[in-house]
């Protein structure tokens, strides 16, 4: 989650380390702070993976900053990696918020929707936090206030990510089935 962070944000702009950090934090810090310890030795993992370059430019200030910039190859990883998240990419809520915030990234309407579908599949599996043997609960059967409250806020942050996916994945076909057309009608006037 955290390389894919970094190589989204530099996907958009070179940023020196600090910048990177704000942006990282402001995305998924609510979930898992992102310290100096944990961001800069992935940066180091990320620059000797030739996904990225620090070059030194001057600050507005006397001291110098190392300035990120991702190159080709970082820019073609970032794309593999939304049109083929892992499963986790997909099933946990903050790693899936982390890849929707890039998603524009990938080009094709198809492989957006390709990577939305598999969220889709996720979510319209029957599951529960809570089960009774291998049968999940649902809400109205829990006599604990607190766990029907779990899965009383689950059941409404999905039913509207469901409705979001099902219109968004709309859009995106149409956009999908646009663009054959165009395509379509470019090779037929080649043809003439």
């Amino acid at each position: 989650m955290l390389e894919l962070s970094i190589l989204g944000f530099l996907y958009e702009a070179p940023l020196h380390g600090y910048e990177l950090r704000k942006r990282i934090t402001a995305l998924t810090g609510h979930v898992r702070p992102v310290g100096e310890s944990t961001l800069y030795p992935a940066i180091k993992r990320l620059e000797k993976a030739g996904l990225l370059v620090r070059e030194t430019r001057q600050g507005p200030a006397a001291a110098p900053r190392h300035v990120l910039t991702l190159t080709e190859a970082g820019r073609s990883e970032l794309r593999r990696r939304l049109a083929e998240p892992e499963g986790p990419d997909v099933t946990d809520e903050n790693r899936w918020f982390t890849l929707l915030a890039f998603l524009r990234h990938l080009d094709e309407p198809a492989a957006q929707a390709a990577v939305l579908r598999r969220r889709l599949a996720f979510l319209e599996e029957p599951a529960s936090f809570f089960y009774d043997a291998d049968r999940p609960l649902r809400a109205e059967e829990l006599t604990d206030p607190f766990r029907r409250g779990i899965l009383t806020v689950a059941r409404a942050t999905t039913t509207a990510e469901l409705a979001w996916l099902r219109a968004t994945l709309a859009d995106l076909e149409g956009a999908e089935h646009a663009e054959e057309q165009v395509r379509a009608d470019e090779r037929a006037r080649a043809a003439t």
